[in-house]
């Protein structure tokens, strides 16, 4: 398994996943999503069988999927939406799931869709909800992360002290991303290292 971390950047996520080898066999696409319908909630798992943005719709490894469904039967199965920019407020949650008919959205998973086809291979998605649909995030918490994906903690510090009203707020976010962490690890601990994929080997 070779991790490829796109760090809420759509450019730097397609070069990483284009300098991968010819080696591939399947793309996962994991980490948190945002609800957009009142099911999911925080710390649910979900397993895309589509991923859909305004123009385009992919379909989702069945196989693949499958197995992921049974080796985590809590998992909700949902339609994943892709977007460039995160969905902050309630009012673009609500206006992307009246658009694309998503459960969830996320900024990496029609990407990792698009290179899986150009290269021919299966892919699938594993999110865990780390915002509900009536969630409005505060501006700390979209901070860019850094290339290695950690967040930029003097960036935070910098929007906190701009708006320090949404201190509460950000708090809120980061114990709901927390619990959303555990499920996702506790998922990867349950799949093991070849993340169920039926192709490998």
């Amino acid at each position: 398994m070779t991790p490829v971390i796109g760090a809420c950047s759509s450019k730097l996520l397609v070069r990483r996943l284009r300098a991968l080898g010819p080696d591939v066999c399947g793309i996962v696409s994991m980490g948190l999503a945002g609800a957009l319908a009142p099911i999911p909630k925080v710390g649910d798992a979900l397993i895309a069988s589509h991923v859909v943005t305004e123009r385009e719709h992919f379909a989702c490894d069945p196989g693949w999927s499958k197995v992921l469904r049974t080796m985590l039967p809590e998992a909700h199965s949902v339609v994943m939406a892709g977007v460039e920019e995160p969905a902050q407020h309630m009012g673009a949650k609500k206006e992307l799931f009246r658009a694309t008919g998503a459960h969830a959205v996320d900024m990496e998973s029609h990407i990792a869709a698009r290179f899986a086809v150009e290269r021919g291979i299966p892919f699938v998605v594993l999110r865990v909800v780390s915002d509900d649909a009536k969630r409005t995030l505060p501006p700390a918490a979209l901070e860019r992360l850094s290339l290695k994906g950690k967040p930029r903690y003097l960036a935070i510090l910098g929007s906190l002290i701009r708006e320090p009203g949404q201190f509460g707020e950000l708090m809120r976010a980061a114990r709901e991303a927390g619990a959303a962490f555990k499920t996702l690890v506790r998922c990867l601990r349950v799949l093991g290292p070849g993340l169920g994929c039926p192709y490998r080997g």
